[in-house]
């Protein structure tokens, strides 16, 4: 049973319902429940029964639907008010309506294979965009051999199966550490959460800059920051007040850079004067911080059109390829050259 043979009498039968309540759920009614809904969708996908058009398609009659999922924060995944995650949501937003597609937001946050797998087979849309892979490496490693209707944004790993859009982290992470050796500052921290892929690979960077430049590694100077304000700017405190000596800071994201700034102007140290800082993303209020920010840009217009794309355009398994762009050191006040 599969393909054009298979009827709605069919997906009913299989599912233990009436024809009627079979209906329904694929028309989204809300007199069913979430879990007999999620079943039928299942039962439909997995036999070729085309519901997508018996249900809705979007307040416009869109051609399909893309829906974003975020998976269990770490590091920075999941912090939707993060000012990098809204101009990501617009460019893929963007994108799919140059596509004419719908976007969908989700709630669920998947935190294992199980979680990933039960948020594809039972989603409504055509396909799926992971902001970030927190601590889901190999899940999603696993759910490309059985599912390859998603893209990730995130950092290109070990062994990776399925296709990631994202920065060249390594070489941004290095080309704001070398920015900063050659402005002369030699007791460089770096401030992020390297518990996130996208963050380890930008400290391999900065660590990289420091061999090229024949400094020493001191992991005094890699410190964990979350990516908020506050997080940032009481690490930076901290730092002060046990009399760390820096004259410089890379920063893991540009919140985590004007957290550091805040901390540092509160303490009497001038920067660039005394501290330079490089943030990473060039979210729109690097420019209008005081003093504007340098920092390390990527294109979320560009990373919102290649996610949909690849999503869109794929023939099959294995299809798609990562990608990595190329990120721009953005220079202004904060590094003082």
């Amino acid at each position: 049973m599969a393909g054009r043979s298979t009827r709605l009498e069919d997906i009913a039968k299989l599912a233990g319902v009436s024809i009627s309540t079979a209906s329904r759920a694929l028309n989204d009614s809300p007199s069913v429940n979430a879990r007999t809904k999620q079943l039928i969708w299942k039962l439909a996908r997995e036999h070729d029964y085309p519901f997508r058009r018996y249900m809705p398609a979007g307040p416009i009659g869109a051609n399909g639907t893309i829906a974003i999922i975020i998976p269990r924060p770490q590091g920075r995944e999941g912090q939707i008010d993060d000012p990098f995650f809204l101009e990501l949501f617009a460019g893929v937003s963007d994108a799919a309506r140059a596509r004419g597609c719908d976007v969908l937001v989700s709630h669920f946050t998947p935190t294992n294979f199980d979680d990933l797998s039960r948020a594809m087979n039972t989603s409504r849309a055509d396909g799926a965009v992971f902001l970030g892979q927190s601590t889901l490496h190999h899940s999603l490693n696993r759910l490309m051999e059985r599912d390859d209707r998603f893209v990730v944004w995130g950092a290109k790993l070990p062994d990776q199966q399925y296709c990631s859009v994202g920065s060249d982290n390594l070489v941004g992470g290095r080309r704001a550490t070398m920015h900063l050796i050659r402005l002369g500052r030699r007791r460089i921290v770096f401030l992020g959460d390297s518990e996130a892929p996208e963050v380890t690979q930008r400290l391999r960077g900065y660590l990289e800059a420091l061999d090229q430049a024949g400094l020493p590694q001191d992991r005094a100077l890699m410190v964990p920051a979350h990516f908020t304000v506050e997080s940032s700017e009481a690490t930076v405190d901290a730092l002060i007040s046990r009399g760390l000596d820096f004259d410089g800071i890379v920063a893991a994201s540009d919140l985590i850079a004007l957290g550091a700034i805040r901390a540092l102007q509160r303490a009497g140290r001038d920067v660039p004067g005394d501290v330079s800082v490089v943030g990473y993303d060039d979210v729109p209020f690097a420019r209008y911080s005081r003093p504007a920010l340098t920092t390390v840009s990527q294109d979320t217009a560009r990373a919102g059109r290649l996610l949909v794309s690849k999503l869109l355009d794929s023939s099959g398994v294995g299809d798609m390829r990562s990608e990595r762009m190329p990120t721009d050191l953005i220079v202004r006040e904060s590094c003082g050259g």
